[in-house]
């Protein structure tokens, strides 16, 4: 048995190439495996956590994805507002530590614009409960300045200090545009890879300010100053959403059963990541063809394994039948290309796991500044110890085909040559 591992050993030696290449290919195989697992994983996370750390979001009565996602993802209008004295009631319930009133709508040159408080800069939270964070100048201050998104600032080439116009809606007719009250930029956030990123942030009060002159969406004949020592009062009339913090989690029902039974207006409070959840159900396609993808280069990369194995079993006839006329017998013969195969498809494994947590690394943090993607190194979990499991599982069976072949043939096929 000595005799037969070490000619094995040989063997394997004088085709180091070849076994090099297989262990290559094992090798990119698991790291395209693990790579779109990982990059399926971060993505759906990404997403789920849009928005963290806000136990509810309420606003007029409408369906949760509806409510969502003109909120949070900034996409429609909605149908109804919140009346300001709501979103007060709402902040001084005992259970609520924290409220950001939310007021969308208008719009900059295709990009959603968001009024809010300077509490939004103090409690928003993304990701793994990430704070906001401004790669330049501040949060605004005064009714007309702005803060825009990463996205915003980078394709239309604005800097602090800046000056832009906000539209009335979408902003598609040029009668809708409020030029008569520029903002400020004065602060740009930090990429996030969420809505924030194409959204231009600006006071409850500066919304309040270019509507002055506004009905029905209707420009006034008289229009009147935000900047005016008779300017009116500027406290906002509704709102969109609020975003509700509190000050114990398990307050979450009483308060969503307070919104429901609130006797001022029909409102409605949901849960955000329950809400994320569905929507990503009906949205997360791209998960499942990373998913499709990820199956269709298993049994690629599987299929050319053993079409590599097979040929070269060809080249290795004689050898097997020297190994049998010194005493091999069949089973033998098989075990020994079974064990081969897993060893290439172990050392193959090894390779290819190291290479994808090297690149995660790599990249992570290249991914998170440019994407928005934040790409987590973390242990395998189950799906990555399924995964490669099911390629030292497929290596196996890669190497039994061709090992159960040359445990059919004769001892005299291989000596004889062919003619």
């Amino acid at each position: 048995m000595k005799a037969m591992l070490a000619l094995a050993l040989q063997s394997a030696w004088s085709r180091r190439f070849v076994l090099s290449l297989l262990v290559a290919t094992v090798a990119l195989s698991t790291f395209l495996l693990l790579g779109l697992e990982r990059l399926r994983q971060d993505v759906r996370e990404t997403f789920i956590q849009s928005v963290s750390g806000t136990d509810l979001i309420v606003g007029p009565r409408s369906g949760s994805l509806q409510l969502l996602l003109s909120s949070v993802f900034r996409i429609g209008a909605p149908l109804q507002s919140m009346r300001w004295s709501s979103a007060q009631a709402l902040a001084g319930l005992p259970a609520v530590a924290w409220s950001v009133p939310l007021s969308v709508g208008d719009s900059h040159r295709g990009f959603s614009v968001l009024g809010t408080t300077t509490g939004y800069f103090e409690h928003f939270r993304y990701g793994d409960r990430q704070a906001l964070r401004l790669g330049a100048g501040r949060p605004f201050a005064a009714a007309l300045e702005a803060v825009l998104g990463a996205d915003v600032a980078r394709q239309l080439g604005y800097k602090v200090g800046d000056r832009i116009t906000l539209s009335h809606g979408d902003g598609k007719l040029d009668e809708h545009e409020h030029d008569d009250k520029p903002f400020e930029v004065v602060g740009i956030f930090e990429r996030t890879g969420t809505p924030v990123d194409r959204t231009v942030h600006v006071g409850l009060e500066g919304l309040e300010a270019v509507h002055l002159d506004w009905s029905m969406g209707v420009r006034l004949p008289a229009q009147v100053s935000a900047t005016d020592s008779a300017t009116p009062d500027l406290t906002p009339r509704s709102v969109s959403a609020v975003l509700v913090g509190l000050k114990q989690r398990a307050a979450v029902f009483s308060v969503q059963q307070w919104v429901g039974a609130f006797r001022g207006e029909p409102l409605s409070a949901v849960l955000p990541g329950v809400a994320l959840n569905e929507l990503w159900a009906l949205v997360g396609v791209g998960e499942r063809a990373l998913l499709g993808m990820t199956i269709l280069v298993c049994v690629v990369s599987f299929a050319g394994l053993v079409a590599a194995v097979l040929s070269g079993l060809e080249q290795r006839r004689r050898e097997l039948a020297i190994l049998r006329a010194l005493g091999a017998g069949p089973r033998g013969v098989l075990v020994l290309l079974a064990t081969e195969g897993l060893a290439v498809t172990a050392a193959g494994v090894v390779v290819g796991a190291g290479l994808h947590w090297l690149a995660v690394a790599s990249v992570a943090e290249l991914t998170r500044a440019h994407f928005g993607l934040t790409l987590n190194l973390l242990l395998p979990g189950p799906a990555q110890w399924l995964l490669i499991g099911g390629v030292l599982a497929c290596g196996l069976i890669a190497s039994l085909l061709p090992g159960w072949r040359a445990y059919r043939l004769s001892l005299m096929d291989g000596l004889t040559p062919r003619i």
